[in-house]
């Protein structure tokens, strides 16, 4: 299929709706487990640099990436379905900020709801999406591996007195719980989401990580840039196709350096885990 066999307003709908959609076999079991190799070993690699990982939790950490580090990053990027749905929502003109990956490690625990940033005037007042987070799994996920859940909808919610406009108060939780869908993503599926959406990864019980991908694209408004250092070198830019290459925000390095993250998120932090 080609990007415009994808229906917009299917995409749309489930976005602006749910707030959040997939699509099942995007990519090969093979694709997911060199995705899956190469998470781990750049997860290792990250962890021996100060601020190269970031915790998210107990036993949860976040990592952002160069993508000529992934071997499938031009086949994600150049997927007719992950085209559709960024031209869909962020316009012909959008942009991808970031490239990163979360892996909830056996021991995990339920973080508190959450959206992953303050959500923008574009959205609260304007009524639009000018971002998304697109995952894809690198195992396949099942009710032990501490799922990722979500409460269809609430990517419009205010949330008024939140931490860091982000934690909504313990106090409404029960809209949230009520609300909530577990997702099980199997390997070589892809999810878009509004990380607006009011989230949480819940509990590992399972004797094995699930690491996810994950490629944050913003439309051209959006600022979510500013947090995240995505690098290549010249070499890789000059050899990637115009579909991508013309999509990055980037800066140019003449060799790859570790990426400092910049985007802690603290109300993960010191949340109470007991």
């Amino acid at each position: 299929m080609e990007a415009e066999d994808y229906d917009v307003a299917a995409i749309m709908g489930g976005l602006y709706g749910d707030g959040i959609i997939g699509l099942k076999g995007a990519f090969g079991t093979r694709f997911a487990d060199d995705l899956r190799q190469d998470v781990m070993t750049l997860f290792d690699e990250a962890r021996q640099v100060e601020g190269g990982a970031l915790p998210r939790g107990p036993h949860r950490w976040y990592v952002e990436v160069q993508p000529e580090r992934i071997r499938g990053f031009v086949e994600i990027a150049t997927h007719p379905w992950f085209v559709a749905v960024c031209e869909a929502v962020l316009t012909k003109d959008y942009r991808i900020v970031e490239i990163g990956f979360d892996i909830p490690f056996p021991g995990a625990a339920d973080q508190p709801w959450h959206r992953d940033f303050k959500a923008p005037d574009a959205t609260l007042a304007g009524r639009r999406l000018n971002s998304l987070a697109f995952n894809l799994s690198t195992v396949d996920t099942k009710p032990e591996h501490g799922p990722f859940e979500i409460a269809p909808g609430t990517q419009w919610d205010p949330i008024p007195g939140a931490k860091d406009g982000m934690f909504p108060d313990r106090s409404t939780w029960e809209r949230y719980i009520s609300r909530a869908v577990q997702k099980l993503p199997q390997r070589g599926d892809i999810s878009a989401r509004s990380a607006l959406t009011i989230h949480r990864g819940t509990a590992n019980r399972s004797n094995e990580p699930r690491p996810v991908l994950v490629v944050g694209v913003d439309a051209p408004d959006a600022t979510n840039a500013r947090h995240h250092d995505l690098q290549v070198t010249r070499a890789y830019l000059d050899s990637l196709p115009a579909q991508v290459r013309d999509h990055l925000t980037c800066r140019v390095a003449d060799e790859l350096e570790p990426v400092i993250q910049h985007h802690v998120i603290e109300g993960l932090l010191d949340a109470d885990y007991g």
